[in-house]
Order: C-alpha cells, then structure tokens, then sequence
C-alpha cells in the first residue's frame, strides 16, 4: 500500500508550476523525482534496475539518434530526426574520443535491426560505457513513435549511491498528466525495492530551476 499523501503530491506539483509562471525560462523545464534511500548497503546487497513507460511523454526535448540502414536513414531524414548510416560510423574509425563525442551529443540512440549485432565492431565498447547502447527497431515499427516510448521511459537503476534521480515530465504538462507519471514512476520504484517503502526516506519533485520541494519524509 502506498505511503504517500496524494495531497503532499499535489501541493507540490501546484507549486513548481507555479514557480515556472513567475519566473518563465527560455527553455522548457524538466521535472524530476529525487529519491533518498535507506537501508542499502551497495557493496553488498543486489542492486537493482528496471525501467518503466510513464503515460505522458516527461522528455519530449530528448535529443534520440538513429543508427540507420538504408530503410531507417531515410524515414529519419523525412521526419527530421538525426541519424548516421553505417557509413558514418565507419568514419569514426572506433575513434574513442569521438565515439564519446557521438555518445555525449545524444541523450538515446535507437539502431535497426541489422545493425545492432555491428555496433560494438563498429564503434567498440563506447556506447555500452556511456549507457547509451541503441534500442533495437525494426522496419515494421513507426520510427517516430518508437522514439517517443524511448522518450517515455524511466530507467531506476542502484548504483554506488542511495540517491537518484528521473525525469517524470516538464513544466508543459498539465498537474494531471504530472501526477500520474509520478505516482507510477515511484510506485514502480518501491516494487524493485526489497523492502517497499521502509527503504525510501526521502522524495522530492522539482523543476530544472526550481527549488526541491519534500513530498515525502
């Protein structure tokens, strides 16, 4: 059962998007859940990752690269998404500073089918280090809506640290569409946690610029 006062969630949704009306940036503001866990010790227990699709789009700004065949490269050219063919990729020539030039310039990259298998032979280990190795497509897929699930995903994943944190929408979206990718995003956190909630001590939501408002602990 879920711990967490819907009208604390509310309240702070109201507030951000507030703050976003009274100081408006020339940029549309992220919002992100911050998460402070207990509990945990890193070196020892499992650590744990998931990744789940929010039902409003909180990244429509995420910059996504196709790594292309033929098919591919031109579906993103008429659509204007960036891509590189496999000739690109040759270029590169496994260069490790602009693999990571490549890997810092996107925020996502999805790859055709045929592709994917080629990566590593390609660019090596760089995209996997980055943890940006492409999402599969295939040529039965509408690119652009493949895109916006890889937009709407939200990847939890432990690390060496007990904080973290996710994009669950933008200061665009209405308090609704707000409050339902939160809720799901934090109650599909607590499902991977192995102690539910007696392992999060602390939630905030804020905006890009904003201030980190406590919505619990």
């Amino acid at each position: 059962m879920s711990k967490l006062n819907i009208d604390n969630l509310k309240k702070a949704i109201a507030a951000i998007l507030d703050g976003s009306k009274e100081k408006p940036r020339k940029f549309m503001e992220t919002v992100e859940l911050q998460i402070a866990l207990k509990d945990y010790d890193t070196q020892r227990d499992k650590r744990f990752a998931g990744t789940v699709k929010l039902p409003h789009v909180p990244r429509p700004r995420m910059k996504v690269c196709v790594l292309g065949d033929a098919v591919h490269c031109e579906s993103a050219q008429r659509t204007g998404i960036p891509f590189k063919s496999v000739e690109d990729l040759k270029k590169l020539n496994k260069n490790k500073k602009l693999v990571k030039k490549l890997a810092q310039s996107f925020d996502a990259f999805v790859a055709s089918q045929v592709l994917v298998p080629q990566i590593p032979r390609l660019l090596g280990p760089g995209l996997n280090k980055a943890g940006k190795f492409p999402t599969l497509v295939q040529h039965t897929d509408n690119l652009e809506t493949k895109i916006n699930e890889i937009r709407s995903n939200v990847k939890f994943q432990l690390k060496k640290v007990l904080c973290m944190g996710v994009a669950v929408g933008n200061v665009g979206m209405n308090p609704d569409e707000l409050r339902q990718n939160s809720l799901m995003a934090i109650n599909f956190l607590v499902s991977l946690l192995k102690k539910n909630w007696n392992n999060v001590k602390r939630l905030h939501l804020k905006s890009t610029m904003g201030k980190p408002t406590t919505i619990y602990g």
